[in-house]
């Protein structure tokens, strides 16, 4: 067994990784776009969806505030390395539903079928479903149909999410993902979106959320220059 993949090294690794974000996003200061539309999506008492890409997954409980004391949960793959994202997210206040979707065109994910029944039991008893909809293993910056899928069976309003913040450290990995480093610059940017039902698809919906997260994103990233 590889030392990495030790579930000893991965809860240390993990608790290790837990207290730098909460260091880091406690000594940023932020700045924060339409943050009105996190109000207005848990208004009405029903469960919500936010998403936000797999890169920015680190500066993610920066948003946690906005949507009060509604219970979170985030949707992590069974990969083990999913198991040290899902430790590390727990510690920060995101317990985890295991599992991921397939993405159009491939053979179901493993575990998908039960995260998608877990995470719409989640939804219709009122929780925040935070999910990084290009995950667990890209392409980065493309939607799978589950996010448009949860919220048509949930009738759950979706969060979109732009995050960003300087300096970070930013890996060389697939989904370019950012680490915080502490007394820097953060953004959010927040846009309210909702399934319009029938005469589009998934597919359709996931590929403008997409295009519409990737906007926030970038927005985040031009108010930090």
């Amino acid at each position: 067994m590889r030392p990495l993949r030790s579930p000893i090294v991965q809860a240390v690794l993990a608790w290790l990784f837990a207290g730098w974000v909460r260091l880091c996003l406690a000594t940023i200061r932020w700045t924060s776009e339409n943050a009105a539309a996190a109000e207005e999506a848990r208004k009405g008492g029903d469960g919500v969806v936010i998403a936000f890409w797999h890169g920015r997954l680190a500066l993610a409980p920066a948003g946690r505030p906005a949507i009060g004391d509604l219970p979170v949960r985030g949707v992590i793959s069974l990969s083990r390395d999913g198991e040290f994202i899902a430790r590390a997210m727990a510690r920060l206040g995101f317990p985890a539903i295991r599992g991921s979707s397939a993405k159009a065109g491939t053979a179901k994910a493993k575990g998908g079928a039960g995260a998608f029944r877990d995470s719409l039991r989640w939804l219709r008893g009122g929780g925040v479903l935070a999910i990084t909809p290009d995950g667990p293993r890209g392409p980065a910056r493309q939607m799978a149909e589950g996010a448009p899928a949860l919220a048509r069976a949930a009738g759950a309003p979706v969060l979109l999410l732009g995050l960003a913040c300087r300096p970070a450290i930013r890996l060389n990995s697939w989904d370019s993902a950012v680490l915080p480093l502490p007394f820097g610059r953060g953004a959010m940017i927040w846009e309210l979106v909702r399934h319009p039902g029938a005469g589009t698809t998934d597919a359709e919906l996931a590929e403008a959320w997409a295009e519409r997260l990737t906007v926030l994103t970038d927005r985040a990233e031009a108010l930090l220059r």
